[in-house]
């Protein structure tokens, strides 16, 4: 019997033993809803300054989400390296581990959102100067950038908090939270703007202001929660046996998303080039595609968390069955999601914006994307692979070799050539956008080999150890 059943609750998912299948749709579904929702607090603030505010509102506020994700990724990755140690853990039925990281999680969790919000906030107008961000819009985002990272300690907390609950197959409670905030962020975006006329800054307002109830929520929840997960403000410190493996498995996560968004600054950079018209397109499309992503991202946190109690419960012939479903489950959800999306362009894009020019630049960018976003949710499931058997270094490598470098040579080498010879504005563009299908194919293939050869490797140690020490060995975090 595993040493943490007498603790699990109908909040809890065994993800060791029984059907896997059922259980990625029953964990995935929560985490679907709960990114839509995510999603839903910058769609909020686009779709209402680009109907209610000036005339650069939309390209201001829709053009910052690159810079604001290469400063945050670094330290959000480390709630990555959280969710796979309390997951392996978990599954190995260790209860004073799991306690210890989760007091861990939740200290570097506050530690983080200090430094990131104060250099997000001191930093923020240099960088976008350094983007090339236009005139008109440049005092605009960089109002909205600094009030949004006022907000990010209670951004950490949540998601450092909600990648707890995840770890143990709790889903639900984080999309209890955020339809909550959500709700709130909404009605503050339509009051702050409409009624006090705040534009930019209303939105940004209520972003975190809408952040901090759902960090206070799911603070509480931990707080009052049964079971090995369950957090006591006195016990919060720093493990530093925990603080390395979270470290080892979430900085290189965290690293690989800031260096994505290194690449996607430079593609922002260019695409701010074409001017506000194109930005807000863009910025709309992206916004569109964003909830496909989410949808995909979930399958990928499923992988990281089925494969991470799996691994820890030394069950290697479950973590190949999560390999293969996760693979079909994120394909049907790209393919469908990505179908659908570009069937409704043109209705969905008029959400954002009136203006016909944003419309269409914005389809110039879903024409390319939503037809080939399914090799990006493959690419992550087996990068979720990778990091549950605590295999993060080596996805970060290929990641950065393959996505980002592919990216930045091609905008510097093809496109820029592509772009001096005379071309329009829209076929420049998908010369652009086409670099990141490229990238993707090329990473996810180039990850799948690698999964296929540690898996072995992480196989044959298991029976080794087993071979010479019957006894329980040590969770591994490489």
């Amino acid at each position: 019997m595993k040493l943490f059943n007498s603790h699990k609750s109908s909040n809890t998912m065994d993800m060791t033993t029984g059907a896997i299948f059922p259980n990625i749709i029953r964990f995935t579904i929560p985490l679907i809803i709960t990114g839509t929702l995510q999603l839903l607090y910058n769609a909020a603030d686009i779709i209402v300054v680009g109907k209610f505010g000036s005339d650069t509102s939309l390209a201001a506020v829709s053009s910052t989400g690159a810079l604001i994700n290469l400063i945050v990724n670094v330290f959000m990755g480390l709630s990555i390296g959280a969710s796979v140690l309390v997951s392996q853990s978990f599954g190995a039925g260790k209860l004073k581990e799991v306690s210890d990281a989760v007091h861990t999680s939740i200290a570097i969790a506050l530690l983080s959102g200090v430094i990131v919000g104060l250099f997000g906030f001191f930093a923020s107008r240099g960088m976008l100067e350094l983007m090339d961000s236009p005139d008109d819009v440049i005092d605009l985002s960089a109002l909205y950038v600094k009030i949004f990272f006022i907000g990010t300690p209670f951004n950490m907390l949540y998601n450092f908090g909600a990648a707890i609950l995840r770890a143990v197959g709790d889903t639900k409670r984080p999309l209890y939270f955020l339809t909550l905030s959500g709700i709130v962020n909404v009605i503050l975006n339509l009051v702050f703007v409409i009624i006090f006329n705040m534009d930019v800054a209303g939105v940004a307002l209520a972003t975190i202001i809408s952040q901090a109830i759902s960090a206070a929520l799911v603070i509480n929840c931990l707080v009052h929660t049964d079971g090995p997960v369950r957090l006591s403000f006195k016990k919060i410190r720093i493990h530093l046996a925990d603080l390395k493996t979270i470290i080892g498995v979430g900085l290189p996560a965290g690293i690989q998303g800031s260096v994505f968004s290194i690449s996607n600054v430079i593609i922002q950079s260019s695409i701010n080039a074409f001017g506000s018209a194109v930005m807000g397109g863009n910025g709309a499309a992206a916004n569109i595609e964003g909830f496909i992503y989410t949808a995909m991202n979930s399958v990928y946190q499923a992988a990281i968390t089925f494969a991470g109690q799996n691994y820890g419960a030394k069950q290697f012939k479950r973590i190949k069955t999560v390999a293969f479903e996760c693979i079909g489950i994120v394909s049907a959800v790209g393919i469908g999601l990505g179908l659908l999306a570009l069937t409704f362009g043109h209705g969905l894009l008029s959400i954002y914006t009136d203006n016909q020019n944003e419309i269409n630049f914005g389809l110039v960018r879903m024409n390319i994307i939503c037809l080939t976003y399914f090799t990006c949710g493959l690419m992550d499931v087996m990068v979720g692979m990778l990091r549950g058997i605590g295999r993060s270094v080596i996805p970060t490598i290929d990641s950065i070799l393959c996505v980002c470098g592919i990216r930045i040579l091609w905008i510097f080498t093809i496109y820029a050539q592509y772009k001096a010879s005379g071309v329009t504005d829209e076929e420049a563009l998908r010369m652009l956008y086409i670099s990141y299908p490229i990238s993707w194919v090329i990473a996810a293939a180039i990850h799948t080999v690698c999964f296929l050869i540690f898996f072995r490797i992480a196989k044959n140690r298991a029976k080794r150890d087993e071979a010479l020490t019957p006894a329980e060995t040590t969770v591994e975090s490489a």
